[in-house]
């Protein structure tokens, strides 16, 4: 079988072939059939100290099962889950240390991946293996910054949406299915085009408008919006202090705007505004997700697919910030 490996030190990616794992009493072969990229594995080429299989995203079907396996068979399409040992609960530090793809457990841009079962779950039955593919870790990440926190969103309410890439296309289907109001950001008056087609409410392009948080006052009569989904960081965390209602929650995501940066904290207290750190989400958060999918008939927008002999080239098609939705690598 062949598989990808990030090699330390070299910010490449690099075809290996290696031999057919071997099944378990617990565990599942899957081939897979799809796998997705995410922003962080841009981070993961940069930065990684160690030999791993990249992507924590992808989607296959079940070709072995161990002796003592009892949650699938043969034949069954199932996705990875980003964190294989987070089953319900809160997260812990040990649940992080295992993250696929990026952890210490090897990620899904292979033919063929095996692990224990309960590191895997069947999807939505009307989705493609292409489509199953974005749910593990952008796809979970939207459900879990509007549903399940402290604060969920609930009907009626606006939700400020930044950009236009995995998360946030995804936080816009949710929106829409669910009856949110939106304000989505983009520097592309072609997406925001897109966006308002799929049902946003408003939409407000960040290089036409630079003081976009005001303007996203002016569309809520100057009371801030219910919830941002923030994936820009430090960079646009402030403005998004500014665009939130008093009470507002803000899902801190991403930091698409960069590692540095400095935030004044003030706007946090006058506000009383609820900060919640945002990290994929557990087995049992997946389960309502795929509910939720599967109620309102959603399907994932993928942009390109790149064939697997060519996944190297998604990665610079990640970096460039063309993408409208995700980026999608076929292994089989």
């Amino acid at each position: 079988m062949k598989k990808y490996v990030i090699e330390p030190g070299k910010s490449a990616i690099n075809a290996v072939d290696v031999p057919d794992p071997v099944v378990g009493p617990n565990e599942v072969k899957v081939n897979v059939k799809a796998a997705s990229v995410n922003y962080r594995d841009i981070l993961n080429l940069q930065f990684s100290d160690k030999e791993i299989v990249p992507f924590s995203d992808g989607a296959g079907e079940v070709i072995e099962v161990g002796s003592d396996v009892t949650d699938f068979v043969v034949g069954d399409r199932v996705v990875g889950l980003f964190f294989p040992t987070w089953r319900d609960g809160s997260i812990h530090q040990g649940i992080n240390d295992i993250a696929r793809g990026g952890g210490n457990t090897d990620g899904m841009l292979a033919e063929v991946v095996v692990g224990d079962e309960k590191g895997f779950m069947p999807f939505p039955d009307h989705l493609t293996y292409e489509e199953a593919s974005t749910l593990p870790c952008v796809g979970l990440t939207a459900w879990h910054a509007m549903f399940e926190h402290g604060q969920p969103a609930k009907e009626g309410q606006t939700v400020l949406i930044l950009g236009t890439g995995g998360v946030s296309i995804f936080a816009l289907q949710l929106a829409v299915a669910h009856g949110l109001k939106t304000i989505v950001l983009s520097s592309s008056d072609e997406k925001l085009e897109r966006v308002k087609k799929m049902g946003a409410t408003h939409t407000i392009n960040y290089r036409s408008i630079p003081d976009w948080d005001n303007e996203v006052l002016k569309l809520t009569d100057n009371t801030g919006v219910d919830m941002v989904l923030e994936v820009g960081g430090a960079g646009t965390l402030e403005k998004s202090m500014n665009a939130a209602k008093v009470n507002g929650v803000i899902s801190l995501i991403g930091v698409l705007s960069g590692l540095g940066g400095t935030v004044n904290p003030l706007p946090i207290v006058l506000k009383s505004l609820r900060i919640f750190g945002i990290y994929v989400g557990s087995k049992a958060m997946q389960s309502r997700f795929h509910n939720s999918l599967s109620e309102y008939s959603i399907t994932p927008i993928i942009d390109r697919v790149f064939e697997f002999d060519d996944a190297a080239d998604s990665y610079e098609y990640q970096k460039s910030g063309k993408h409208f939705g995700k980026v999608v690598v076929t292994c089989n």
